[in-house]
């Protein structure tokens, strides 16, 4: 008899706990960033992509994100210009090298973007810390 209410008890508490838990995991609507809070959006046209094509989009990223650890690196400086330009670059790099590419060439692009920015990460993480946009 014990057992069995003691085993309720801990259902209690850890549901009630769950619970909790559960609520605090909502997400926000405010889709504001931390750093550098008039970064240029996302081109239209990625944001517009249907979910079969979303690997498009995907690669656009990874080009940003790479050579914004890039600029950031040749720079030594991380404002918020150099890490959050215009997308542009990226956009041309997208449209001239993949735009008619079949979905795996598109896949293997998207990892080699994604090893370059990681790699590029380790340098410009620092120089980011240092004035407060990471």
């Amino acid at each position: 008899m014990i057992r069995v209410v003691v085993t309720a008890g801990l259902i209690v508490v850890f549901g009630a706990t769950a619970g909790i838990a559960e609520r605090s995991l909502i997400p926000t609507l405010d889709n504001q960033p931390d750093v550098c809070p008039d970064q240029s959006p996302e081109p239209q046209w990625m944001q517009e992509l249907e979910v079969r094509e979303s690997h498009k989009r995907l690669l656009t990223q990874q080009i940003y994100r790479a050579q914004s650890m890039q600029r950031i690196v040749e720079a030594q400086s991380c404002e918020c210009p150099t890490r959050y330009p215009p997308w542009e670059a990226a956009e041309g790099v997208y449209f001239e090298n993949f735009a008619t590419s079949e979905y795996w060439e598109i896949v293997e692009a998207t990892s080699e973007y994604r090893r370059q920015a990681n790699e590029l990460r380790r340098e410009a993480m620092p120089i980011c810390e240092a004035v407060g946009n990471w």
